[in-house]
């Protein structure tokens, strides 16, 4: 599989450069380990080494990134995430949005050629180019197995059908990004949407680079192509405002639990080791609200297989 790994400068004459780029730079999968080709960008750090790979899914799987504008300058934070990502022993490769087109192009005929598991994950610009490099797979019939974007464009696409899991971060008030995307009416994946916009300390120059963050998405991206999506249950979407000074946990959707004899919203936290802030935002109901036995409550949920998930710490 062939894959290039490096970075637009903007212009005619640079996108034609990286153009010749994409058909002779490589990143060969053999054996058990990966060799990921380095970034190319000026003054970039080298690639991080891979691990020896695990799951076959895990040795096919292609994480494809995308800067924002003025990326090499503002959304730095997609090459740290890549390091997380390629240390996990998956594919992966960093590009600007400008030739979104024509990396799509590519992973079509790649995909033909030899299927495999697919991550997009995208900052701005970048955002909107995973969006849109999704809806390029669903008229081709191609799965994503997961889609993140990081305060998106406005005017951005719905998630399309063929998505597994979509997480968008986003902060509603920015003019840079601030893109609320939703979900497409036949989508039927699992969604998570978390408006940072209460967090003085997110801007949309630093929301890429939140390292607390990037380590929740790299062992998402792991989680999604290493298992399937299909959770028993109805898939219920999480919109979430996340206070200030609290933990940013990044759940993949919602579900729904019945309520007991004497069940409160903070009985139900403690229970599932959640903050109550959760619950009261995905029931819409005040913290001392009273709950009738038999009524359904939203829970958030990870879908980390059980025997990988981490122990959720109490926040309240």
């Amino acid at each position: 599989m062939v894959l290039a790994f490096f970075a637009c400068h903007g212009g005619g004459s640079a996108i034609a450069g990286q153009i010749g780029a994409v058909k002779h730079a490589a990143a060969e999968v053999t054996g058990d380990r990966t060799a990921v080709q380095g970034n190319s960008s000026p003054g970039a750090p080298p690639a991080a080494a891979t691990a020896p790979l695990g799951e076959p899914a895990l040795a096919q799987a292609h994480a494809y990134l995308f800067r924002g504008a003025l990326g090499l300058i503002f959304s730095r934070g997609m090459d740290k995430l890549a390091a997380k990502i390629q240390r996990a022993g998956i594919i992966t490769n960093v590009y600007e949005f400008t030739i979104c087109h024509l990396i799509t192009a590519t992973a079509i005929e790649d995909y033909k050629s030899k299927p495999f598991p697919i991550v997009l994950i995208g900052h701005s610009m970048g955002g909107r180019c995973a969006l849109e490099f999704s809806e390029k797979l669903k008229d081709e019939g191609i799965p994503v197995s997961l889609v993140v974007t990081i305060d998106p464009a406005h005017l951005s696409p719905d998630v399309p059908n063929n998505v597994d899991r979509f997480i968008n971060i986003f902060l509603a008030k920015d003019v840079l990004g601030g893109g609320d995307i939703k979900p497409a009416q036949d989508f039927r994946g699992h969604y998570a949407s978390y408006d940072l916009s209460r967090r003085d300390e997110v801007l949309h120059i630093n929301i890429d680079k939140m390292d607390a963050v990037h380590q929740q998405l790299a062992a998402k991206v792991v989680e999604a192509v290493g298992s399937p999506a299909k959770t028993e249950g109805e898939t219920v979407p999480l919109r979430y405002t996340v206070p200030p000074k609290t933990v940013i946990e990044l759940w993949d959707s919602g579900m729904w639990v019945t309520a007991r004899p004497g069940d409160t919203l903070q009985t139900i936290a403690a229970q599932y080791r959640l903050p109550t802030w959760a619950l009261t935002q995905s029931n819409q109901v005040a913290e001392n609200a009273s709950l009738v036995p038999g009524q359904r409550v939203v829970v958030p949920r990870h879908l980390a297989p059980p025997a990988a998930a981490e122990p959720i710490s109490s926040k309240r």
